[in-house]
């Protein structure tokens, strides 16, 4: 290891977990070997020395199981290749249902495998118990094995990758606490050390427990907070065989492997315990929390059940030792949106030892080819709003968090804690008229709406949920009479300057050299033609534009734009969100409601699909956008915030007559993907072209300005495409479809659903998804085959479409 500390790097990475040294061993294999790591005590000393090292690879999603797919396959070989001992073995994993629910979502979960091309076998309880001797499964109804599955010795396996990184090139200090991130001019240049200074053209922060309070040195945001996590092991047990499985009792909140003839037991309860609230002291190394014997109880009461054994064998180890968790169970890669060059990989919210290898690899490719190599965006730190970098907020979020990882996943399933952060001036409104409330990014916002007498709560289900045919009455009001949306969380940025439209005729897919009063539905691409966002922009002067995009991709969007405006043109963007709230009126009466409450002319003729006017409204000026994410005759209004009430009030005064009723979000989404529109980051990401996607006619390619990803959306035009987004209707009107369902075409695979949910107009569960062919995908392919969704282990016929099922030629919203 060297000694002397040097003046310069390419890269600083801060932070000698296995987190660390997968990032600098990936940089290395890339070709970057100017890299140094610094670790402020030992390395692995903070988490990774203390993680049980379960390695799974089907983690819930297909970014996930992509990251720790290729962990495993990682760590197989980093013996060999470095002659370090990982400890690796695939022992297989196990894990058990005792009720129906959990029943079905193992029975999903080995669906979702078998897309990735893992191996999952859904087996009965016995077959259980064969695998695993000592397992109790008098009460298990089903179980699923991933023979492939296994575990690792975490800070050995980090060793090897530290090892793999200095032969690479890398540098690797011990004792060196980084004392201050420097930057000029929006860009990091460099740390400062205990030891010295150090200019860097990239830092990367992977400081694990202390990653938030390295942003914090920068004006970089990384929301994390740790938790106690516990653990016993036991003294040696008969049965405990190094071949045993990993097992997961996820209704018990607890996790069990194998320990050199010993049982680990590990906990994910609910309402856990954030820890470092006033700081995580500077000396904290290889240490260890307090015991807490009666917080632990419960899991080791339920533990004995599961495994009766436990009863003659006593406890060698407690232990207790702090992880971070982030605010929605994600953790963060990317580049900073604050500060150019700063990387973040931390908040591995327990899945760390697993996710590494991937992780690192997708950092390190990010870094060096400068932009995500595929789509990260459930990751990327541009997720996170600045908001949630508050300490108190993820005090409260993340005793939530921990117990998540093995809390049942429904669908729909609503944060409890740090709620009520945002809300549109609507929300006092809306809520006496029985909503029930969902949050995204901070927002609260009408999910749906309860009928007089009923709770506004969920109950929560794989099958129809409590509020299903509340929200079936909501989609058919908007398709048959008119309903109002409250679409206040959309973010939204002013663009003005001489040079507005040249900037955005860069970044912009569509043309926005229209008139003034006009919106424009686009994507921004990113070079390679992948869909990097998905908005509208309305011009609402000739040096003046305003972009409209989803609440959750607001930061995401917002640093795509800045980054893409040159440093010379003459352009401000302002973020006024919070300047106005938006009511949506969508449904064939939306026109006659609304002529009741202003004077404007809102005929075809006089206000076409695309306008956008200022209008009297009550009392208020409004800009009223003809747009629809529903497929109908509707309007977007954007209102002052402090003249959102009186406008929400002038609407539902006159409201009966057309057959008014309140619509929550998913109505809308119900409502979206039978017209089959899009969603970004489900639909659509950074991996996915405007061609592939079925949206080449939001793309002129034949303007004057070129815009960023336009020869590569040409080049596809000449070549065509071996993927295309498919609508989906499941022709048996029983099962529900929520996203990554298998897609089958003549009994083979060719893809998995993207977005799923019901369309109430169409009768069946509908679904978007890609389906692939090596020698293209056209229509006549598409229309030649016999299609089936996998559903929980069940196969169910579908009708597929490249054209929308519901009004396929969009005459309903122009009329």
């Amino acid at each position: 290891m060297a000694k002397e500390l040097p003046t310069h790097a390419q890269v600083v990475i801060i932070g000698g977990g296995i987190v660390g040294c997968s990032v600098a061993y990936h940089l290395n294999k890339l070709g970057w070997t100017d890299v140094v790591l610094l670790e402020r005590k030992q390395l692995t000393c903070g988490t990774t020395w203390h993680a049980a090292g379960l390695v799974r690879q089907t983690l819930g999603s297909y970014t996930l199981t992509r990251l720790a797919k290729y962990s495993m396959e990682l760590f197989k070989g980093l013996e060999a290749e470095t002659g370090q001992a990982t400890g690796l073995k695939q022992n297989g994993s196990i894990g058990i249902a005792v009720n129906e629910a959990r029943w079905e979502e193992h029975r999903r979960a080995a669906d979702l495998a078998k897309t990735w091309g893992i191996e999952a076998e859904l087996i009965t309880p016995k077959e259980a118990q064969a695998l695993y001797p000592i397992l109790n499964v008098d009460d298990v109804i089903g179980a699923v094995y991933c023979p492939s599955d296994g575990q690792t010795n975490p800070a050995d396996t980090a060793m090897a990758l530290a090892k793999g990184a200095r032969m690479g090139g890398t540098r690797i200090f011990e004792g060196t606490r980084v004392t201050k991130v420097h930057r000029r001019d929006g860009r990091v240049t460099g740390v400062a050390t205990d030891r010295g200074d150090i200019e860097a053209e990239v830092v990367v922060n992977c400081a694990g427990m202390w990653a938030r309070e390295v942003g914090l040195m920068c004006g970089v945001n990384v929301p994390l907070h740790a938790c106690e996590h516990f653990y016993v092991v036991t003294e040696p047990m008969e049965g405990v065989t190094p071949d045993l499985p990993v097992l997961r009792d996820m209704d018990g909140c607890a996790y069990y492997k194998e320990d050199a003839g010993k049982l680990l037991i590990g906990a994910f309860e609910h309402d856990a315990k954030p820890w470092g609230m006033d700081g995580i002291p500077t000396d904290f190394s290889f240490d260890e929390l307090p015991e807490d014997l009666d917080h632990f109880a419960p899991v080791l009461e339920g533990a004995l059940h599961r495994v009766p054994a436990l009863e003659k064998v006593g406890i060698r180890t407690f232990f207790n030792g702090p992880e971070s968790f982030t605010p929605d169970v994600r953790y963060h890669i990317g580049e900073a949106p604050e500060l150019r060059n700063f990387f973040v990989l931390a908040g591995f919210n327990s899945i760390g030892i697993q996710s590494s290898g991937g992780a690192g690899k997708a950092l390190a490719e990010w870094i060096v080819g400068g932009e995500a190599p595929f789509d990260l965006s459930e990751l990327d730190i541009r997720r996170m709003q600045p908001f949630q970098n508050s300490k108190t907020y993820l005090f409260h979020r993340v005793a939530e968090s921990l117990g998540l990882l093995y809390d049942m996943h429904w669908p729909f399933r609503q944060y409890e804690s740090a709620r009520g952060v945002r809300t549109s001036p609507l929300h006092g409104r809306l809520a006496a008229r029985g909503a029930c409330f969902g949050e995204v990014a901070g927002w609260e916002r009408p999910n749906w709406y309860a009928p007089d007498g009923v709770e506004p709560r969920y109950v929560y289900s794989y099958k129809r949920q409590n509020w299903f045919d509340y929200s079936a009455a909501e989609h058919k009001a908007v398709r048959e009479a008119v309903g109002l949306f409250d679409q206040t969380s959309f973010a939204k940025f002013l663009v003005q300057g001489r040079d507005a439209e040249a900037a955005l005729q860069r970044i912009c897919a569509n043309d926005v050299a229209v008139p003034v009063d006009r919106v424009v539905y686009t994507q921004w691409l990113n070079h390679k033609g992948g869909i990097e966002a998905d908005l509208t922009v309305v011009r609402l002067a000739e040096a003046a534009f305003m972009v409209v995009t989803g609440a959750a991709v607001a930061v995401h969007n917002h640093d795509w734009l800045m980054r893409h405006i040159p440093d010379d043109a003459n352009v401000t963007v302002t973020d006024v969100t919070s300047g106005y709230a938006v009511i949506g009126v969508m449904g064939p009466n939306s026109r006659a409601l609304l002529s009741r409450v202003t004077g404007a002319d809102l005929a075809n003729e006089s206000f076409p699909f695309g306008a956008s006017k200022e209008i009297e409204l009550g009392y208020a000026r409004v800009r009223a956008t003809r747009i629809s994410y529903v497929g109908e005759l509707g309007w977007e209004l954007y209102i002052p915030t402090e003249f959102a009430r009186g406008v929400f009030d002038a609407i539902v005064a006159e409201g009966d007559e057309f057959g008014l009723r309140l619509v929550g979000v998913h109505a809308m989404d119900s409502l979206r993907i039978e017209k089959a529109y899009r969603h970004w980051g489900h639909d659509i990401t950074c991996e996915d072209t405007p061609i592939e996607a079925g949206l080449a006619f939001a793309c002129r390619l034949d303007k004057n300005v070129p815009f960023i990803g336009r020869d590569a959306v040409l080049a596809q035009k000449r070549c065509g495409v071996s993927r295309r987004l498919v609508q989906f209707l499941l022709a048996d009107p029983e099962p529900l479809v929520y996203h990554n369902e298998r897609i089958l075409r003549d009994g083979e695979q060719v893809g998995y659903l993207t977005s799923g949910n019901y369309g109430h107009w169409l009768g069946g569960a509908v679904g978007l998804g890609y389906v692939n062919n090596p020698d293209g995908v056209s229509a006549d392919w598409v229309n030649a085959g016999a299609y089936e969704i996998a559903v929980a282990g069940e196969r169910f016929p579908a009708k597929a479409s490249l054209r929308p099922m519901y009004d396929p030629a969009s005459e309903r919203m122009k009329v």
